[in-house]
This record gives C-alpha cells, structure tokens and sequence, in this order.
C-alpha cells in the first residue's frame, strides 16, 4: 500500500539508495579516465599527455578495495582529484616510533606507495607497510603481512580499527544514556531505553537462560549482550557507503578470529570438571582413548572454528554480491542495465539488514550454547 500511495518518496528513496551504493565504486570507478604517457615518435622520450585514456574496468579490484582494510576514506572524487579523509600511520620501527599521517604515501615509479619519515622510507604494498629496502629484496610470495623481518609494528589507525573505536564509543553512549534513563523514571522505560530493553529481554530470554541455564546465566549476560549488539552495530556500518561509515569490519577474518577466540577462552575457562574430563577421558572403552581423545580436542577448537567462518563469509558475499551488481553497470557500459542492477541492490541492501541482525543472533547464540555446555551439570546417579 505504501508503493501505491506515495510512489514519489518511494521513488525517492530507492535513487537515494542506489546512487548512494555507487560511494563504494571508490577511486576505481571514479577513475575509469586517468592521464597516460605517451612517447614522443621523434626523440622517444616520455611525454606526459593530459587527454583522457579509457582505462579497462576490473570489478575485482573495485571489490577488493571495499572488502579489504585501508589507511584511508575516500570520500568523492572533484575535478580528478580524491577527496579523502587520511587516518594515523603509527609504526614502531628500527629507530623507533613513528607517527606521520597517511597523506604522505605517495607512487614511486613501480606504482607502490612510498614514504620518507626522517630518513628512513616505507612502502606500502595491499596496505602493508614495508621497509623500502628490505621490499625491494623480497619475491612475490615472501610480500606478506607475516613477515615481520620485513615490515614494522604496525599500530595504525586503518578504516577497520576506526570503525571498531566509533562503534565501541557508541555502544557506550547508547548503554549509558539508557541506564540513567531508568534512574529518572521508576516506570516503563521510554525513548532510547524502550528501544533497548525488549534486545537485552530478548538476549536473556530467548539466548542466555535456554542454553546457559536459569542458575548461572546472569555471569555470562555482559559478555552475551556485547558482542551481539557490537556485531549488530558493525554490521550495519558497513552497509552504510559513506565516510564515516563503510568500512568492512565484522567481513574482515582477523576480527571475526578476535572475537571466536574470545568465545573459546570464556568457554574454556568457565569449562566445570564433567566439561574437561568428557574431553581427556571421554566414556569409551580406553582402548579408543588414542582415536576419541584427538577427536574431542579437535572437536573442541572447531566451534570457534565455525564461528569466525560463518560470521566472516555470510557478511563479506554479502558485500560482494551487491558490488558485483554494481560493476554490471560498467561492465556492460550501458545506463539501460542500471534500472535492473540498481533493483537487485535495493533488495539485496534490505536483504543485508536483516542478515546484519541475524548474524550477531547466530553468532551470540552459538557462544551461549558453546558455554552452556563447558557449564553443565550433570546429575550422577
């Protein structure tokens, strides 16, 4: 009915929305005409030319670029030129610390990002910070972030990390001006508070007590609300294509590695003596202790296993699936595709905010049902 009656909003909104995804295209779509260089045909030297050179689309590369972390938002494109908000750089290097902002990365002549902080100069390569010398020694296989002979401590403030502070700072403000509602007013909670208490009713309710148990519930509740609203809100942020939002957070497989193993360690430690023994003496013959043993340890670290996985895959194909809609517009290099694309990214973007809340449901009902069981009594008769 609400198509019907008011199709000018409707429409409205559904622009608003499409056009708005094409934030995420970043430098690759809105630098499909770049300047070239061209060779002089009499004295073949280098001649830079201003013209406007089409340059081929790479969907994968637009993709990558939203899916993966960065020293940098960018925000819009003006006459060529990014417009872009630049995070800290924070390295701890061989001459010790160094702070500088991520402005200063600028192209050598291979194409990598250089910078020279007081003498000593960093590459950045798929937003990995090297030493300049040491990159230049090191094969294809051996630039990764792994190799810390080659890279500093990096301590830098890269989309990822901001949206974690900003998400963590209002979850914080969300939670603290809802409690000192209820201090104000001794009846049903209203505003923000009303919002918020049928989640955490519904988190202790429906989560916490059916898995944990009536008895020991409670202890767990702060760590169950956490990460169930810091997931949610995360989830969401990344739907959101603008600075200060957009950044790719709960899809990163580092973060959702954090917090499944977060959920082992309270597991494990909160594991009572029936969780353990189940474990190291499981109740088979001893003869199978050899098979049945290994079988529970490795059963037991494929729980946070399946967590990081499920969280990481079920957000990142989400992002994929709407810029591959996207890029459909540009690899085709037709407006008539847009009408079609930009339906399929209306409905998948509604789509991903329902699996934004479903994915912190799964993931908090999971780590409850993983430590109801490390807490379990069992009665011996």
């Amino acid at each position: 009915m609400i198509f019907s009656k008011k199709p000018l909003q409707t429409l409205t909104l559904a622009l608003a929305m499409i056009f708005s995804y094409g934030s995420f295209a970043n430098t690759t779509i809105d630098s499909l005409y770049v300047k070239a260089e061209a060779v002089d045909p009499v004295h073949g030297n280098h001649v830079e030319t201003h013209g406007e050179v089409e340059e081929e689309f790479n969907a994968s590369d637009l993709i990558n670029s939203h899916i993966g972390d960065s020293h940098e938002f960018h925000i819009a494109d003006w006459n060529g030129h990014p417009i872009s908000f630049y995070l800290p750089v924070i390295l701890w290097t061989n001459d010790g610390l160094k702070i500088f902002s991520s402005e200063k990365f600028h192209h050598d002549n291979t194409g990598h990002h250089l910078v020279d902080v007081d003498g000593q100069k960093f590459v950045r390569y798929n937003e990995v910070i090297f030493y300049a010398d040491a990159f230049e020694k090191l094969s294809e296989e051996d630039k990764s972030a792994f190799n810390f002979e080659a890279r500093p401590l990096d301590f830098s403030i890269t989309k990822n990390v901001f949206s974690m502070l900003m998400s963590a700072v209002l979850l914080f403000v969300l939670f603290f001006f809802a409690a000192r509602s209820y201090k104000k007013n001794d009846k049903a909670p209203k505003g923000l508070a009303g919002f918020l208490e049928p989640l955490v009713v519904f988190v202790r309710d429906d989560i916490a007590i059916p898995n944990i148990g009536h008895k020991k519930y409670a202890k767990y509740m702060p760590y169950l609300l956490t990460i169930f609203f810091f997931i949610w809100i995360n989830n969401l942020i990344g739907l959101i294509p603008f600075f200060p939002f957009s950044s790719n957070l709960t899809g990163n497989i580092y973060f959702t590695f954090v917090m499944a193993f977060i959920t082992f360690l309270v597991t494990s430690f909160s594991g009572n003596k029936y969780y353990w023994s189940h474990i190291l003496t499981p109740p088979v013959p001893k003869a199978l202790y050899p098979i049945m043993v290994p079988v529970e340890i490795i059963g037991m670290l494929t729980k946070p296993f399946a967590l990081m996985i499920r969280l990481f895959a079920n957000i990142t194909a989400g992002h994929i699936i709407i810029l591959s809609l996207i890029s459909l517009i540009f690899i085709f290099k037709t407006v008539a595709v847009g009408p079609v694309s930009g339906a399929f990214v209306l409905f998948m973007s509604v789509l991903e905010m329902l699996v934004a809340a479903l994915q912190a449901y799964v993931f908090t009902l999971l780590s409850a049902l993983f430590i109801g069981q490390a807490v379990e009594e069992h009665d011996h008769h």
